[in-house]
């Protein structure tokens, strides 16, 4: 600062006037911080005392200057922030010209901010990618640290995890913004795990620094965005399914799993909960306990609150309205009379741009030219027999502010043609904010006709073709230009006709109001002209004088006082435009000749003025809305009259409605001053704001309403919402009507004083109401400003709001952000308002965000359009720059977390037959399997390779597989014989080459196809034990191989059957990169084998030996392998022949990968069986066709058809809107009888729906769709089946759900879910619900997990350690009562079962099985267990933007990770849109928002996404995400 060392009071008078001046011009963005400094410098370059030796040193974040006392900050500074503050009152025509107080002072806010500091908030800052950085130029920031002493002072204790060493001179820009190396294993998004202003250690990762010291888990990651990239099966470290289920989460999340602990982000979110740590603001009391049926309760009132003790108010009334002699008998016939009488006197001067005079309009004139347009308005527009306008018809006023002349004119010619005219304001653009509102006032006014200027219409938006543009909203209109020189000078017989004042509408003025919509409110004649008498006797106006008016002529003050009252008393009114006072403010203080009371105004504007001879007497603070017009006014007081009264109130007391004197803290205090009295001849009384009209006592702050003959009537064509407004009549306590009389409501809030002197503390419309208690906008908007803005945002573009969310409101702050302001800056003022707010108001602010300067729409004369401003931000359209939310601070009414009861066998569960207490057990059953007599048969089946043996002998030539390439061609087929003799070549290659033995493990690495399946029967020949892993991704080895390499450890497998193509992948330098090549088993390529035959096929000595080792990734990355029976193969085989209806003269079509569960059933081994034939379509053929699948389908006239949910999506995303080219095609799905979804996961009802929609066109029968059910401890539990009945649907409470209840509700009712049944239940499968925690079984329609016996369950887990206990645990179960004899398998799903009116088959009633989710999966949050798929389904809709979205818990903090697919500039609108939704809908507070690109979401080839992967990648800071938010 260059007035270090300057004492401004004492610097000489001009100078300080010009220092003032440039504040202003940098406080209103006229020049920009660069040339603010520059001419300041300028010109205190005489005045500064050089110090030398002085030193500033910037320390966490508090500023200690290491000079002399003689460098206290300049003395001045706060009362030129007000000086600055009042200038702006006078002439803003936006919504802060009618507070008439000192505001909250800067020191109040200091103070409060000093308290803070000695409790300092490290809160976490924001991390944002480079890219998003819209703000400015690189090159204008200086990095920290770069040219001072800041950056010798570091803060060692929250340096966390010294980043690689980093070369001293590296400070460059891309090191201080911490941008992410590419392809550096330990790349760092850009973040700071410093607080506010302390300087940041940078780290600049060379691409080729070493890893963590502990290898990363398998980056997922890194899969190419923003196409979703190959799907990708990961495991997250090495996690075999080997330990129990509970132990393993927690202890996955006591090590963050692998992660080092070290890592920034960890440190981030550690910061975030020390944070949290601090208590809450409201005691314990107030918290909400939670109802099972009612979330919310209200909370206790708190009986220390303030409460009213005055006695009621009695109605004021002002002096009688006295009756002068000549008062005209309507504003027309005084204009009439000036013309006549007085035609040479001035009425009105304009001043242009520069402030000199433009032109003055004689009373004369104005007379003459009025007369002219009211002639030509009702006889020359339009025919002779047919005028367009008619008297009583509405016209709009569209005039620039520069041009008032034209705008008298018009205005006056509309009051003598008797048309009643509507001044809007001049439309810019189609895009104006609030356009389509004031289309909405012409509608309602019914307006088709605007008059305007020549100039004004040349100005307006036009169409290509050269006419005006058709505003949104707008009804169609007819422009007249009303220049003199195209108007009509009347016929000597013509006059116009000037009647008495009466109660018809003289004109209409536009009000906008809190919600955005933009109302008339319509002023009789007699009100008009009584309200002219008011003002002249309240302002003791006289004939003659001068008035300069420096507000907006077309309504308010300055149409009552410079346009109305001014011509009834003959004034002259010199006019000075906006424009001119944001060039020059002191040119209407230079033509203020008379000054009577027409300029509002306040202290600080006395303190500059009052040397230039300013009384103070003369300044008349009023009070005025546009339905009550003035409300009350201050009276030029007599020389050396008593000062103003004012008002010390405490803003405690305030927020409850209550007025109390401040006496506790002097820093929440509000000065208020008096706007003096009740106009002439008007009544008035204060009412409670919301509610009935009740009077308010002597000490309680209400809405002032009045009642007068000067006043607006009705808001013109809406009767409904005028009689709120203009028809009230107050009521006592008792609810008893205290007279006649309607008073019209003023929408201000304020109290009488002492001597009936008038108070306004606010608005309506800038009220907030926060769980109970009012704060005014103004208010906020002031301490925000108090805090040192000037380097961070602008001072007239603060935006305050409140959004209802989760039963209350909650306050928003937008401001726009000035473009030199560096991020450090930003965070610093954000973070510290929200404490002076705190302090100050005791509120906790919801959200702020600041945007880009100039993006806020804009009021006509330069403020914020509230309403649009908050439409913006719940849209998600603000695109704010930075943001901070602080939910956890000021959502103080979530109910109180669960408290889990212990669990126990009770004597309440009781077991009576089939009942648990009283409700019939949860279980259900498939049809029985049913015994095969024919023993040739019972041979055929024991085992898979009999099967297949004896096909190739009885219909060798029957064809079982035809796999299918991208064009829909076969490019290979097999029949029975074909299979058989690959399978004997592959078996003869295991032995001789392998040379593997019995019961050995083989991994299958093939891609989808024929190979794979004749490996497989290859190993069953050669009695080993295959086990059918996913081949790498070519160009995504890094990522993939590792998974490969792990199931090849874990498995111990001796040798791999692979492609040729394949075999070369494993052994290239880019597979040596991220496994170690050398020691892979034997591998054996089956593509050019020898006709050999093995020496005799092998058979298993009993059916309870191993056929297969099924391996997946589950979602939670857990690697699990189970071990698949030859007992069970063969069951699962039966069942699924018997559900579906499978023999040898069926065609079925599968496009599903067969790598795990059942999708590698129906492959391989569901044909061998069956003897259908199945077309294999492999899923990754879509990514070149998408139509391959449903083209097959409609080709083959497929019956039955079987995918996954990622193939549906494909479908559903891709071909949506080409049904109709499908079509064109010949593509008739009408064949179709069941298409079935295999997957692990509750049913995916909208994208099921979805697909079924948008293919019915193409003959897709709705009922065809259906979804199968499988766990790892039985692969195939439901499948829909050719018959039973349909699918059904339930509706479930999801509040019930969280206390693992069911609750069924109606479907659309509040927070319902629709959960679609898993198709049914296989034939010789038992399924039962159980209590997973006492192990006992559970009633109808109860939550528990799923348990399952059937003959077809998996018989272990394939674990290295061969830990007995635990597969006892998972696959041979007993209850804990009821029925101890049956063994169960546990599925780790939770469902329920419902019975339900439909039949089976049977005849019986059908038991529906309901599963709702994993439990591994499930997140325990407040007590409560929540399933991310119903968080992700919330966040997905919050904006058109997220593309995919996945949650997980980390510390007991939610984070919400989201792809963005619209522009980078939405990221951060979506942080305030999730964390509002999530928490509307699931009542949690987000922790953590992380935006990504497309793809990011590591999905496997299930379609289900792997969130602790995610979680993983997260934590080591692998992500590089766009922005990552942390909720305070």
């Amino acid at each position: 600062m260059a007035d270090r060392g300057v004492d401004l009071s004492a610097l000489p008078k001009e100078v300080r006037d010009q220092l003032a001046e440039l504040d202003l011009e940098l406080s209103e963005g006229d020049i920009t911080q660069k040339g603010y400094e520059k001419k300041r410098t300028k010109l205190l370059a005489p005045y500064i005392i050089h110090t030398p030796g002085t030193k500033t040193f910037f320390f966490q974040g508090k500023n200690i200057s290491l000079a002399s006392s003689s460098q206290a900050a300049p003395p001045s500074s706060s009362s030129r922030y007000r000086e600055r503050r009042s200038r702006r009152t006078h002439r803003s025509g936006g919504t802060r010209d009618d507070r008439y107080r000192s505001d909250i002072h800067t020191e109040a806010v200091q103070a409060a901010l000093a308290k803070h500091k000695e409790e300092k908030m490290a809160l976490p800052m924001p991390t944002k990618r480079r890219s998003t950085y819209v703000q400015s130029p690189i090159e204008t920031r200086t990095p920290p640290g770069s040219d001072d002493e800041t950056s010798q002072v570091r803060r060692q204790s929250s340096v966390v995890a010294p980043p690689p060493q980093v070369h001293p001179n590296l400070q460059s820009p891309d090191s201080w913004i911490n941008r992410t190396v590419q392809g550096s294993s330990t790349s760092s998004s850009a973040s700071s795990t410093l607080s506010h202003g302390e300087a940041k250690m940078s780290s600049l990762a060379s691409p080729a620094a070493p890893a963590e010291n502990n290898a990363p888990p398998p980056d997922v990651t890194a899969v190419a965005p923003p196409s979703r990239g190959p799907w990708v099966d990961l495991p997250s470290n090495a996690i075999v399914r080997g330990m129990s289920r509970g132990q393993s989460r927690s202890s996955m999340m006591e090590t963050a799993d692998g992660v080092p602990v070290n890592s920034r982000v960890s440190t981030k979110i550690q910061q975030l909960l020390n944070t949290l740590k601090r208590p809450k603001r409201p005691p314990l009391s107030e918290f909400f306990t939670d109802d099972a049926e009612e979330i919310v309760e209200v909370p206790q009132p708190d009986p220390n609150t303030p409460k009213p003790e005055g006695r009621q108010i009695i109605p004021v009334k002002g002096e009688p309205l006295g009756v002068v002699s000549n008062w005209p008998p309507a504003l027309q016939a005084a204009l009439a009379r000036w013309g006549a009488t007085q035609g040479k006197s001035p009425a009105l001067t304009a001043l242009d741009i520069t402030g000199k005079p433009l032109y003055t309009l004689t009373y004369g004139k104005l007379w003459s030219r009025s007369v002219k347009l009211a002639y030509t308005l009702l006889n020359k527009l339009g025919t002779k027999n047919e005028q367009i306008l008619k008297p009583g018809d509405r016209v709009a006023l569209v005039y620039p502010n520069s041009d008032p002349g034209m705008f008298w004119v018009a205005f006056y010619g509309c009051l003598l043609a008797e048309v009643i005219p509507v001044p809007i304001e001049v439309p810019l653009s189609r895009k104006d904010a609030g356009i389509s509102q004031v289309g909405f006032l012409l509608g309602s006014c019914g307006v088709g006709l605007a008059l305007t200027s020549e100039i004004c219409l040349k100005g307006l938006p036009k169409t290509p073709t050269g006419e005006i543009m058709q505003f949104k909203g707008w009804p169609r209109l007819k422009w007249v230009v009303t220049d003199s020189k195209y108007l009509t000078k009347p016929s000597k017989d013509w006059q116009p006709h000037i009647p008495t004042a009466n109660t018809d509408p003289a004109y209409i003025e536009y009000k906008a109001s809190k919600d955005g919509t933009v109302v008339g409110v319509a002023v009789s004649k007699v009100a008009m002209l009584t309200h002219c008498q008011a003002l002249t006797q309240a302002c003791n106006y006289c004939e003659g004088e001068t008035l300069v008016n420096v507000l907006d002529f077309k309504k308010d003050m300055g149409l009552w006082h410079g346009v109305l009252t001014a011509v009834m008393n003959r004034i002259h009114t010199i006019s000075v435009p906006y424009a001119v006072m944001k060039a020059c403010p002191l040119s209407w203080v230079q033509r203020v000749h008379v000054n009577k009371g027409s300029v509002s105004s306040c202290d600080a504007f006395l303190n500059v003025f009052q040397s230039h001879g300013l009384k103070p007497e003369v300044i008349c603070p009023c009070a005025t809305s546009p339905e009550a017009m003035t409300v009350a006014i201050r009276r030029p007081g007599v020389p050396g009259a008593p000062l103003p009264a004012r008002a010390i109130l405490s803003m405690g007391g305030l927020s409850h409605g209550v007025i109390r004197v401040n006496t506790e803290d002097k820093n929440s205090a509000l000065t208020v001053q008096d706007v003096g009295h009740v106009m002439p001849g008007a009544l008035m009384c204060i009412v409670r704001p919301d509610g009935p009209p009740q009077l308010c006592k002597t000490d309680e702050i209400g809405e002032i309403i009045v009642n007068s003959r000067a006043g607006g009537n009705m808001y013109y064509g809406l009767p409904g919402v005028t009689k709120n407004t203009f028809e009230v009549i107050p009521v006592n306590a008792n609810g008893v009507p205290i007279g006649e009389i309607p008073f019209v409501r003023s929408g201000l809030l304020g109290f009488v004083g002492p001597g009936s002197l008038i108070f306004v503390v606010g608005k309506i419309e800038g009220l907030l109401m926060v769980s109970g208690r009012r704060h005014n906008a103004d208010d906020l908007v002031a301490t925000a400003l108090a805090v040192e803005p000037v380097k961070t945002v602008y001072r007239g573009r603060i935006a305050v709001f409140s959004i209802t969310v989760f039963y209350d409101e909650r306050v928003v702050i937008v401001a726009e952000q000035r473009p030199d302001a560096s991020e450090e800056d930003s965070f610093q003022w954000m973070s510290r308002v929200l404490q002076a707010i705190d302090s100050i108001h005791q509120v906790g602010l919801y959200c702020l965000a600041l945007v880009p300067a100039n993006t806020l729409p804009k009021t006509p004369l330069g403020g914020i359009h509230i309403s649009d401003t908050k439409q913006f931000f719940l849209d998600g359209n603000l695109h704010p720059c930075n943001i901070l939310m602080c939910p956890h601070t000021c959502v103080t009414n979530l109910p109180k977390p669960r408290q889990k009861q212990p669990v126990g066998v009770g004597p309440a569960s009781v077991m009576v037959g089939n009942l648990v207490a009283g409700k019939r057990i949860a279980q259900a059953a498939g049809r029985d399997l049913g015994m095969i007599d024919d023993q040739d048969l019972v041979r055929k089946h024991q085992y898979l390779t009999e099967a297949l043996h004896w096909r190739a002998q009885t219909d060798p030539d029957h064809v079982l597989f035809v796999l299918l390439n991208a064009k829909g061609v076969a490019v290979s087929t097999a029949t029975c014989v074909q299979l058989h003799k690959r399978a004997e070549k592959i078996a003869a290659a295991l032995t001789e080459k392998g040379s593997i033995n019995t019961g050995e493990n083989v991994v299958l690495l093939y891609p989808p196809g024929i190979d794979l399946i004749a490996a497989f029967y290859g190993c069953l020949y050669a009695g080993c034990v295959p086990v059918n892993v996913r081949p790498p991704h070519p160009q995504n080895l890094a990522a993939t191989l590792p998974t490969v390499r792990m199931i090849i450890d874990v498995s111990k497998a001796a040798c791999i059957l692979t492609t040729q193509h394949l075999m070369r992948t494993l052994r290239s330098k880019e597979a040596a990169a991220s496994v170690n090549i050398k020691t892979w088993p034997t591998i054996i390529d089956t593509d050019d084998l020898p006709r050999r035959r093995p020496p005799q096929i092998y058979k298993p000595p009993t059916a309870e030996m191993i056929a297969y080792l099924d391996f997946s990734v589950s979602t939670t990355g857990m690697l699990t392998g189970v071990k698949i029976s030859h007992a069970a193969v063969s069951a699962l085989c039966r069942s699924i022949k018997l559900q579906c209806e499978l023999y040898s003269s069926r065609q079925i079509a599968i496009c599903l990968d067969p790598y795990c569960g059942l999708g590698f059933v129906l492959w391989c081994l569901a044909s061998v069986y069956s003897g259908h034939q199945s077309i294999l379509i492999p899923p990754f053929e879509l990514e070149s066709c998408l139509s391959l699948w449903l083209s097959t389908l409609s080709q083959y006239r497929i019956r039955d058809t079987f995918c996954s949910y990622s193939v549906m999506e494909l479908c559903t995303k891709g071909l949506g809107t080409q049904t109709e080219l499908l079509k064109a095609r010949g593509v008739n799905l009408s064949c179709v009888r069941s298409c079935v979804v295999i997957a692990e996961e509750r049913p995916r009802l909208a994208l099921t729906h979805s697909f079924s929609k948008l293919f019915k066109d193409i003959g897709l029968s709705s009922r065809a769709v259906s979804t199968a059910f499988g766990s790892r401890v039985n692969l195939a539990i439901c499948m829909q089946g050719t018959t039973g009945p349909d699918p059904c649907t339930v509706y479930v409470d999801m509040k019930s759900l969280r206390h693992d209840r069911v609750r069924l509700v109606e479907r659309g009712a509040p927070q319902s879910l629709p959960l679609m049944e898993s198709g049914k239940i296989l034939p010789g499968v038992r399924v039962i619900i159980v209590n997973p925690e006492t192990r006992g079984p559970l009633g109808d329609s109860h939550l528990g997990e799923i348990w399952v016996n059937s003959p077809h369950s998996a018989s272990g887990y394939y674990t290295i350690y061969g830990e007995e206990s635990l597969q006892a645990n998972h696959f041979n179960t007993k209850l804990s009562f009821g029925d101890p004899q049956t063994l169960w398998a546990r599925t780790g799903y939770l469902g329920f079962v419902k019975r339900t009116e439909l039949l089976d088959a049977s005849g019986d009633r059908h038991d529906a099985l309901f599963v709702v989710g994993s439990l591994d999966e499930t997140l325990e949050l407040r007590g409560l267990r929540y399933h991310p798929i119903d968080i992700e389904t919330s966040v997905s809709r919050a904006h058109r933007s997220i593309a995919e979205s996945a949650v997980f818990t980390w510390t007991n903090l939610l984070v919400v990770v989201s792809e963005l697919c619209g522009s980078e500039q939405d990221a951060l609108d979506l942080v305030p849109l999730i964390t509002n939704v999530v928490l509307e809908e699931h009542h949690l507070i987000v922790g953590v928002v992380v935006i990504v690109d497309p793809g990011v979401i590591p999905i496997n080839s299930r379609g289900e996404k792997q969130r602790m992967h995610l979680r993983d990648s997260f934590l080591a800071d692998q992500l590089d995400p766009i922005y990552v938010a942390y909720n305070m």
